[in-house]
């Protein structure tokens, strides 16, 4: 089992790492007691419900509770099955100040306003965490896009690019707009099979609709323009530290245009190697209303 644990200073960026690490397919607990990890992956180890790759984040917030992470560190590096990594993440004094300053919310350390004197005695504090960390990362002068970098090159060699998602889903207008989209594009110019009763109880999934839709050229030409739109973009996406995409493709009812062209957008993409996900929002509601 792939185990981090993510540690380090407050204000460093842990929770920002986290979400990272989720990204990367990784079971992410935040504010995990040290004295609790061994359990945690005892449970995560079964069968019914088996982790492979999982990470903690454990630090100050834990009180007391901390003191035990050097120990549970030296008893999973000396388990066989266990692949750890320990993340160490720090930054200046006077930049954890900042942070906290901006976001208004006290020091976990005192409970009160952080200042140089408190990051200074965690630091003191986090010494012997530290010295048995396998990479420190120091996110002082970093912009999130920039940390995600980091972390792509020191965790998985550069590699991560290959990690970014686009969820193509379609949707009918009639319906409303989904609302976690990033990108809305609209096919109702295309011909609607809807109108023909030989497709109208058909879905855009079936071979004979999509042959109408694509009969049309218009059709082809969206597609690969779309493709070589997303094409261009998406490096740009993954520079600024975005793991996903989530394209929404909508006609009337969501039942033929638009699944067609998501399908077959979809398929252009996952030819070229990118993870796509493909979903019908709202495929079914047609047959519901008839």
């Amino acid at each position: 089992m792939q185990v981090v644990i993510i540690t380090g200073m407050s204000g460093a960026g842990r929770s920002r790492a986290a979400d990272w690490f989720e990204d990367q397919g990784y079971y992410c607990v935040d504010n995990m007691p040290p004295v609790l990890i061994n359990n945690f992956l005892e449970m995560a180890s079964m069968d019914c419900g088996k982790i492979e790759k999982v990470a903690f984040v454990t630090d100050v917030r834990t009180g007391n509770f901390f003191s035990k992470l050097s120990q549970v560190i030296d008893e999973l590096k000396a388990d066989e099955n266990i692949e750890l990594t320990v993340l160490y993440m720090e930054a200046s004094a006077g930049e954890i100040v900042k942070r906290y300053n901006e976001v208004r919310r006290n020091h976990p350390l005192t409970g009160n306003q952080a200042s140089r004197e408190v990051v200074a005695e965690e630091r003191r504090r986090l010494e012997p965490i530290r010295n048995k960390s396998d990479y420190i990362l120091d996110t002082t002068a970093m912009k999130v896009p920039e940390m995600y970098a980091e972390l792509d090159e020191l965790i998985l060699g550069g590699k991560g690019a290959t990690n970014f998602t686009i969820n193509m889903n379609s949707f009918g207008f009639k319906y409303g707009l989904p609302s976690e989209a990033d990108m809305i594009l609209d096919v109702r110019f295309l011909p609607n099979p809807y109108y023909l009763s030989s497709l109208k109880r058909l879905t855009g999934k079936n071979k004979k609709v999509k042959e109408y839709i694509f009969r049309n050229e218009i059709a082809g030409k969206f597609v690969e323009s779309v493709h070589t739109l997303l094409t261009a973009l998406i490096p740009g996406y993954i520079n600024e530290g975005k793991y996903h995409l989530n394209i929404s493709i909508g006609c009337t009812g969501g039942h033929h245009r638009s699944v067609a062209i998501s399908e077959a957008l979809g398929e252009m993409l996952k030819d070229d190697g990118i993870r796509v996900h493909i979903a019908h929002r709202d495929i079914e509601l047609q047959a519901k209303n008839r």
